[in-house]
């Protein structure tokens, strides 16, 4: 089998802009759609050659994926089954938003060997769904749940976002508890990130834009992990939460530092020694793809100093943290060998455990995990002797 284990393939329209997003978007308009559906097909056919190759996962994101007409839908999905060997996936994964599907689009989804849903749900609460700029209301959440319920998907992971504008923490509470009603077996639940070129960096840069305070965002993520813990719903990664077995096989392979193709419009991949990343304009993109069937911006060769920094910031967001063993079976070396200092500080300041098989964060480390992770950047020098 291929290094390259995982298939990210970027669909990036939507129907309306999410005043929090930073993805790359644009409005749906049926001929570009189509047009970008055949630059895709050229780009995966020129990096990847014959049919049926055999890859681990594969994740459709957005954008909305869903935002696509049912021919375009199929023509992707007829694009994909021809060059991988779904019936020999893992996972196949795609995006879909409250009340943007219908009979039509879920059975083709069905049909077509997907297995997990990437439901993108945010927050139950209507007056706060308008205030992101999302379409859907909670109403829609429900629908949408029971018709993939009736077309036999069961694999199911529901979206939220915590410290919004103007959230309180009773708000906060009341949308988690209401989201696990629905007794999905993942969910993933993210802080709200204030992102260049979205409106909410507009409104943010005027002062104009009503956060809650630190303090409450911290108590919100206690809270995430409690009533998660209480719903049998197991944290395994900073925000992400599973019941046993519908850990994301495709995510996992981001934070275990492994290889994954990336195709579409400002999509990454990180392949042997180098991170490729793709044109981001759209009309840049569908030309370049279409002729050389290359439309890369940028290739970046991945030295070992910064395998091991990712190796380091990617590993101790899972909450198994990193296995001793396995990072030195992987680079000839243990972590102790060449972060012993820092290791040693991060322990003695209750960020990091450690055994003698991993090293992982505490629960005060989850919450100043940043601070952790400053702390295992290298220098080129500390690489000597190692």
């Amino acid at each position: 089998m291929n290094e390259v284990q995982s298939v990210y393939i970027h669909i990036p329209f939507c129907q309306q802009m999410c005043h929090y997003c930073d993805f790359v978007k644009f409005f749906y308009n049926e001929k570009l759609a189509t047009e970008y559906i055949e630059a895709l097909a050229n780009e995966i056919n020129t990096n990847i050659t014959g049919t049926k190759n055999k890859v681990k996962t594969i994740y459709i994101g957005g954008g909305t994926p869903t935002a696509l007409n049912l021919q375009q839908l199929r023509s992707l999905l007829m694009i994909i089954d021809n060059k991988f060997d779904i019936a020999s996936c893992e996972e196949f994964t795609i995006e879909v938003n409250p009340g943007d599907i219908d009979d039509e689009k879920t059975k083709l989804l069905y049909d077509f060997g997907i297995t997990r849903i990437s439901f993108g749900v945010q927050v139950m609460d209507d007056k706060l769904l308008a205030e992101l700029g999302r379409i859907h209301r909670v109403s829609d959440v429900y629908k949408t749940v029971d018709l993939l319920t009736k077309h036999q998907f069961s694999n199911i992971s529901l979206d939220l976002i915590y410290a919004l504008p103007n959230q309180t923490v009773e708000q906060f509470k009341q949308s988690l508890d209401e989201a696990l009603t629905f007794n999905l077996p993942h969910y993933a639940t993210y802080g709200l990130q204030i992102e260049p070129k979205t409106v909410f960096y507009q409104r943010h840069k005027k002062g104009m834009l009503h956060r809650p305070s630190e303090d409450d965002e911290i108590t919100m993520y206690e809270i995430l992990k409690q009533t998660m813990q209480a719903n049998g719903v197991r944290q395994y990664e900073l925000s992400n939460f599973a019941k046993k077995g519908y850990e994301s096989k495709h995510n996992l392979t981001y934070w275990s530092n492994g290889y994954y193709y990336g195709f579409g419009a400002g999509a990454h991949g990180y392949l042997p020694e180098r991170r490729v990343t793709n044109l981001r304009p759209l009309p840049a993109y569908v030309k370049e793809a279409m002729t050389s069937g290359k439309p890369i911006l940028q290739t970046e060769k991945i030295r070992l100093k910064e395998k091991l920094e990712e190796e380091m910031f990617l590993g101790l967001r899972k909450i198994a943290g990193i296995n001793m063993k396995s990072f030195s079976n992987k680079y000839g070396f243990s972590p102790k060998q060449l972060y012993k200092q820092e290791i040693s500080d991060l322990v003695q300041r209750g960020l990091l455990l450690e055994t003698d098989e991993t090293i992982k964060l505490t629960d005060r480390g989850m919450l100043l995990a940043n601070q952790v992770f400053e702390e295992f950047m290298l220098e080129d020098s500390d690489l000597i002797g190692v």
